[in-house]
């Protein structure tokens, strides 16, 4: 014991000195992180240090950055996980908006942030909460797009309903999707609506901007006796009422929330081009084109064991598909294309590897090109996929 004490003597300056030293040191940027292009082509960041929203602009395709720039000015408790991290999106007039959550005190707790530019950046709107709802429950996994109209519209992962059945000693499966808007260039937003009832709980939400100018939403949804397929609706900004309907239909009954988000892109004609995970006949990844109410079309096993976090983008008749497939040696970006709407794809290939840590992938298209999104320990990388046919 006498041992143990002196050790602990020894070691304990050290110690306090180390901690003394990271408490001082410049914080890093958390993995979690979102990219996008604006309508000239700059490339732009979002990603989180020591608690602020921060905004980069490149010029050279992510080799070089700008200064940072902070979007929330008094720090805040930031989400940065790979499945709720902040977002990005640029309106018809140059508009930046950014949404993220903020996690608060109580257990699972947590708001939906928004901010925005009206000038290039250089000056950001205090932050407000996007529900009139405060109680201290979950709103989370946000969601960003712009309709057609210019509106920034926000759905996110909802607790109330939850909470509220269970005040009342009755029972709810999972939590709720919720959306609000704006029709001010983010000045202000309506009261949010439910968009459906009974969600996983912690799957990212896909948004997308349909051909008619609507935002639409699939998420994963519970059903039955904790089946985890999903859903699929369009968020309606007239008054009208969303209506949700089964979107995957493998059947696959978890008790649990795997945390992998789908991903939804429109193609010509309106095809709904979806990726999702399931794990009813082992893990796997799918690639397939939404028939709500009915079986996607066109489906397509992408990858199984430790393939997962897909995203897909579409460009006219070109569908590109690309998720972190997990191995032994860490992990490897791969790629999936196709030059005809996606009845067919071309072998998978990999675009980079790392043996540490990296972020979900995000597909992002700019000119008819293709790019994917990935954040590591190691920075920052955009890689290229192919231009459109």
């Amino acid at each position: 014991m006498l041992r143990l004490i002196a050790l602990l003597l020894i070691l304990l300056p050290a110690a306090l000195a180390a901690h003394d030293a990271d408490r001082h040191a410049a914080p890093a940027a958390a993995l979690g992180a979102s990219a996008a292009f604006d309508r000239g082509g700059q490339l732009w960041l979002a990603d989180v240090v020591g608690g602020h929203v921060r905004l980069r602009r490149s010029s050279d395709l992510g080799r070089n950055f700008g200064p940072p720039m902070r979007v929330n000015a008094t720090a805040e408790d930031v989400d940065h996980a790979g499945e709720n991290r902040p977002k990005l999106a640029f309106g018809p007039r140059g508009e930046i908006y950014v949404s993220w959550t903020q996690r608060r005190p109580g257990k699972w707790a947590s708001f939906v942030r928004f901010a925005r530019s009206l000038d290039g950046g250089r000056h950001f709107s205090a932050p407000v909460t996007v529900h009139r709802d405060r109680g201290e429950a979950t709103h989370s996994f946000d969601a960003l797009a712009v309709d057609g109209g210019g509106r920034p519209v926000i759905a996110w992962i909802d607790a109330r309903d939850h909470l509220a059945a269970m005040r009342d000693k009755g029972s709810y499966t999972g939590l709720a999707v919720y959306y609000a808007w704006s029709d001010d260039r983010g000045a202000s937003f309506r009261p949010e609506r439910k968009a459906a009832d009974h969600s996983c709980e912690c799957c990212r939400l896909a948004l997308a901007r349909a051909p008619d100018g609507g935002v639409a939403a699939l998420f994963r949804a519970i059903s039955g006796s904790d089946v985890r397929d999903h859903a699929y609706a369009l968020l309606p900004t007239d008054g009208s009422a969303p209506r949700p309907a089964r979107a995957t239909f493998s059947g696959w009954q978890v008790a649990a929330c795997p945390e992998q988000g789908p991903g939804l892109a429109f193609g010509v004609g309106g095809v709904r081009h979806a990726v999702w995970y399931e794990a009813s006949q082992g893990p796997a990844l799918w690639y397939g084109q939404l028939d709500p109410g009915n079986k996607p079309k066109h489906t397509l096993k992408l990858g199984a064991g430790g393939a997962r976090h897909p995203d897909v983008a579409s460009s006219g008749q070109a569908v590109w598909v690309a998720w972190n497939q997990v191995g032994a040696d860490g992990y490897a970006l791969m790629l999936r294309s196709s030059a005809n709407g996606g009845v067919t794809f071309a072998a998978p290939r990999t675009l980079a590897t790392s043996a540490e840590a990296v972020s979900t992938p995000e597909l992002l298209v700019h000119d008819g090109r293709a790019w994917v999104a990935w954040n590591t320990t190691q920075g920052f990388r955009l890689l290229p996929a192919e231009r459109a046919p």
